[in-house]
């Protein structure tokens, strides 16, 4: 098992908004200038949205969850361009189909689908299914995705496909507090038997999990296969931990670019 840490360090500029969110600072919430209201513990969270999707003021739709859950976008990228190797070995297009098994609003199925050939991504909450359409749609990959609403764990025995992402719930953003993340603790399954589940459809399996779980735990899911582990940096902070099990393991990482101020325009 190799870990690796990402690099160059990752400088992603953001536009000045001409509104700024409203909030006192006795309050419990801030509103958004669109009109969204979040509880105040968020404010981190939206003030670097467009970290997490580079083009979310063309009409990216969030929710709560979304916008403590979702993948930075820079992020995603890396992880889709990895995959997208399994089959031509090279930072090109990757004619395979990928299982979103929890896409949320739709980050890493968007990065999936700018890089491979097709994607089903999953999701049990219909507005977050829908938020996640018409984000594709903003970036213009709808068509290379089939939305399914349903529990992953119950749909599993009859997917196919070549890769599963799966980014199970990690309990909410309270996660940061634990000093570690305990994979046999997760909300609803265990991390073993979500991985059980993906194993049905294939052993080219990504976990992309909190930074204070346990590596040797991620490992020791899949003893009987090869697993590659990767610390996931941006702007220099540590964020998350990927895993890659089966033939994922032997593929590289393409080099992580730095964004410049034009590409958030």
């Amino acid at each position: 098992m190799g870990k690796r840490k990402r690099g160059p360090q990752l400088q992603i500029s953001e536009k000045a908004s001409a509104k700024k969110p409203k909030h006192k600072e006795d309050d419990k919430t801030f509103t958004t200038p669109e009109g969204q209201t979040f509880p105040i513990e968020l404010k981190r969270y939206w003030d670097i949205r467009r970290n997490l999707f580079w083009r979310f003021d063309e009409g990216i739709q969030i929710d709560e969850e979304g916008l403590f859950s979702v993948t930075p976008e820079i992020i995603a990228q890396d992880t889709a361009s990895r995959v997208a190797q399994l089959h031509n070995k090279k930072d090109e297009y990757g004619r395979i189909c990928v299982i979103d098994a929890f896409c949320g609003v739709g980050g890493n199925t968007i990065k999936f689908a700018e890089w491979c050939e097709h994607v089903i991504a999953i999701d049990v909450d219909t507005k977050r299914l829908e938020m996640a359409r018409n984000n594709a749609e903003v970036y213009g990959v709808a068509d290379r995705i089939e939305f399914i609403l349903g529990d992953f764990y119950q749909l599993a025995p009859t997917l196919k496909a070549d890769v599963v992402f799966m980014s199970p719930p990690w309990g909410g953003p309270k996660y940061v507090n634990a000093d570690a993340f305990d994979l046999d603790s997760m909300p609803f399954h265990t991390a073993q038997e979500w991985m059980d589940s993906a194993r049905r459809i294939s052993d080219n399996v990504v976990f992309f999990m909190p930074r204070n779980c346990d590596p040797i735990q991620l490992a020791d899911l899949c003893p009987d296969i090869p697993c590659d582990i990767e610390l996931n940096y941006t702007n220099g902070i540590f964020k998350a931990i990927t895993a890659y099990y089966g033939d994922l393991a032997h593929c590289s990482s393409s080099n992580p670019r730095q964004l410049l101020p034009n590409d958030s325009e």
